[in-house]
């Protein structure tokens, strides 16, 4: 797609990048077809291709309004147009150019102002542990929207306190380790048991992806610095972790784009590109562990689990092209796992904070995704990222759990 920048953009970085990726783009509409919001909308302007238009004309030198602002803001990012397109086309990146440049021309309303703000501080923050826990407590008087998001925790159990030679880095993340401790707690003991020791750096952090999402490039770097300053030390040493092991898809998704988004920083280029290429999803990491992991399975009570549906997060699928690798995982290692729900390649409507940004698309996706899942007549659905999993244990009764979760449960050592 030809694209002729705007006198005043022709020597910006982020503009000739943003045209670079544009000339990838032959207006097929293959991605329009699997877009979630275009399903719902049915809107050219709320799918990818439309999306891109609006990109190429602000490019161009069109003044963008509240309603270019609005269908960008309405993309979930979740990345299944990529998957589609047969051209290649780096949406994801082109899209983090075009909110940015969108927003600066663009103020917001001080209400919506103040909610990203605090999404953006709020969740990262040392005292959300702290307010979580009173909101738990607080639940029973809460309306519905605000009990979706409010959920009691599962406990964390005890955490392996083993040495072994071998080790990986994990990251507890912003939230997880707060509305989800067991997920930690589990990897932690699956991998003990696997001889493998789970370390953290005390000073990392944050990703950066809550910040980066919502168009706040600055932040977001500042958190990826920090969190290499973090590792860096556990990279270098004479006997070095194997890996930066992510058991969050979101947190991955975002380290593996580091190497992207530091590439023009000569301080952290070269170290931020390493940390990417370090960093490993939980299930890849232990796929290629499978001889020593199989042999932990407790075959009786894998059996007592019963029958189990993955839904694979946007993120593990689309962002990093992780697919199958779960689902292949727990069937090797004994697990009643059921056929693929309808439409799994679609998204829960989750995607970070999009939940609470746009809570009419949220919740109409998750209703669906709910469907499906359930006519699979599982009793227990897993996933693989935090947010995916609050999300839709907010529409079920039936329990929904990290996938992590479930083989903790059936490792003979318990």
């Amino acid at each position: 797609m030809q694209t002729i920048l705007a006198p005043a953009l022709e020597h910006s970085p982020k503009a000739l990048q943003a045209q670079s990726i544009l000339k990838q783009c032959v207006h097929c509409g293959f991605c329009t077809a699997t877009c979630p919001t275009y399903q719902l909308l049915g809107d050219e302007l709320d799918g990818p291709r439309g999306r891109i238009y609006l990109i190429k004309e602000v490019l161009e030198g069109a003044q963008p309004t509240e309603k270019t602002q609005m269908h960008l803001d309405r993309c979930l990012t979740c990345r299944n147009c990529e998957s589609t397109c047969p051209s290649g086309v780096d949406y994801h990146h082109l899209l983090d150019i075009g909110r940015e440049m969108v927003d600066e021309a663009v103020p917001r309303p001080l209400p919506i102002r103040v909610v990203r703000a605090l999404l953006k501080h709020g969740l990262i923050s040392p005292w959300f542990d702290r307010f979580y826990r009173l909101g738990v407590w607080l639940r029973p008087l809460m309306p519905k929207v605000l009990k979706d998001k409010v959920q009691v925790p599962n406990s964390a159990g005890t955490l392996p306190t083993q040495h072994h030679t071998r080790q990986v880095l994990l990251l507890k993340g912003c939230v997880q380790n707060t509305m989800m401790p067991n997920v930690a707690s589990s990897t932690a003991r699956v991998l003990n048991a696997m001889g493998i020791q789970a370390v953290y750096a005390p000073e990392a952090g944050c990703c950066g992806a809550l910040a980066w999402h919502l168009s706040d490039g600055e932040m977001a770097k500042a958190q990826m610095r920090n969190n290499i300053d973090a590792w860096w030390p556990f990279i270098e040493r004479a006997h070095p972790i194997e890996a930066i092991v992510m058991n969050a898809s979101g947190c991955g998704v975002m380290v593996h784009d580091y190497g992207h988004v530091l590439r023009d920083d000569p301080l952290y280029k070269d170290k931020a590109r390493r940390v990417s290429e370090l960093c490993e999803d939980l299930s890849v990491y232990l796929n290629r562990q499978m001889e020593s992991i199989s042999k932990l399975i407790d075959s009786e009570h894998a059996n007592k689990i019963g029958s189990v549906v993955f839904h694979p997060p946007c993120t593990l699928q689309h962002g990093q092209q992780i697919k199958g690798v779960v689902e292949s995982l727990l069937t090797r290692l004994g697990f009643d796992l059921c056929a693929p729900p309808k439409d799994a390649h679609l998204c829960c409507g989750s995607a970070g904070t999009y939940s609470v940004l746009q809570q009419a698309l949220s919740s109409s996706l998750k209703a669906r995704k709910i469907s499906h899942l359930e006519h699979t007549g599982a009793g227990l659905i897993l996933s693989a990222n935090v947010g995916c999993i609050s999300h839709l244990q907010s529409a079920t009764p039936k329990p929904v759990l990290h996938w992590i979760e479930a083989l903790d449960r059936v490792i003979k050592t318990h």
